[in-house]
């Protein structure tokens, strides 16, 4: 008769790792050059986490707004594989593509700022989501919740979109962005301000509201210190990516710890 004695020892299986928002596989970015090709992307290789913030540094034209463009899927690699949410976005027709940037995915740069004759900031902000099947209603009520968060507020959302300062464009901006309710926002160079003060401000209320909200970050920018986030990434003229926190070939960039909110 076998003897009695307590089961066997067991060892909980661990949760398998989630899965990155962003997700960039050996990704070579190259455009046409008279007769020749550029390399302004080589091999790049990162993972962002729902909910992470990181910076991207590089020189003007080493492949910041390149590597934003693809993250966005406005663009495709001609190498490697870019997911997003576990999907490959590489394989995505071009309007499955263009559905992420109305939806999950936003896109902050300076140049997209087009504002319409006699149009209000509200109706600006209001109107990048009219046609998602909420009210014209609704979406009013959205923008000026969002508008607010970011510090423009009712006085500033009945202002006309020719009269803003370039902090309040920039905070409008912000909050046509953010009132699509993003996972994943991208920010190219954080607009120019005219003093420092205001520039810093700007990058607080960035990191407070996705800090807030979730929302993954990543800020391609030309300063050391991009949007106020620590640069864990750089990029240098040959198209190639060093990290802070390499493992391996990969580079895993982690959730945010919460920031004090600061000025707004």
């Amino acid at each position: 008769m076998d003897p009695v004695g307590p089961p066997p020892s067991t060892v909980p299986a661990e949760p398998p790792a989630p899965v990155p928002l962003l997700s960039f596989q050996n990704v070579t970015k190259r455009y046409p050059d008279g007769g020749r090709e550029r390399v302004v992307l080589k091999a790049i290789s990162f993972n962002l986490a729902e909910g992470a913030a990181a910076g991207c540094y590089g020189a003007p034209g080493f492949g910041k707004s390149t590597l934003l463009r693809l993250a966005a899927a406005i663009e495709s690699p001609e190498e490697g594989v870019i997911r997003f949410a576990g999907e490959d976005i590489t394989r995505r027709t071009g309007t499955e593509r263009a559905r992420l940037l109305r939806g999950p995915i936003a896109l902050l740069a300076d140049g997209a700022w087009h504002p319409g004759p006699g149009e209000s900031v509200l109706d600006n902000v209001a109107v990048s989501i009219g046609g998602q099947g909420v009210t014209m209603r609704e979406a009013k009520r959205r923008a000026l919740e969002t508008l607010d968060a970011v510090g423009v507020g009712a006085a500033g959302a009945a202002e006309s979109t020719a009269s803003l300062s370039a902090q309040m464009r920039a905070r409008a901006m912000l909050a046509r962005a953010l009132v699509r309710e993003p996972r994943l926002l991208l920010v190219d160079e954080p607009a120019p301000m005219p003093s420092i003060e205001d520039h810093d401000e700007f990058c607080a209320t960035l990191r407070r509201i996705t800090a807030e909200r979730g929302i993954a970050l990543l800020v391609a920018s030309e300063s050391l210190s991009p949007g106020g986030v620590a640069p864990q990434m750089w990029l240098d003229a040959n198209g190639e990516l060093s990290t802070t926190e390499e493992q391996g070939t990969v580079v895993e960039l982690r959730p945010h710890r919460a920031v004090a909110s600061g000025p707004s």
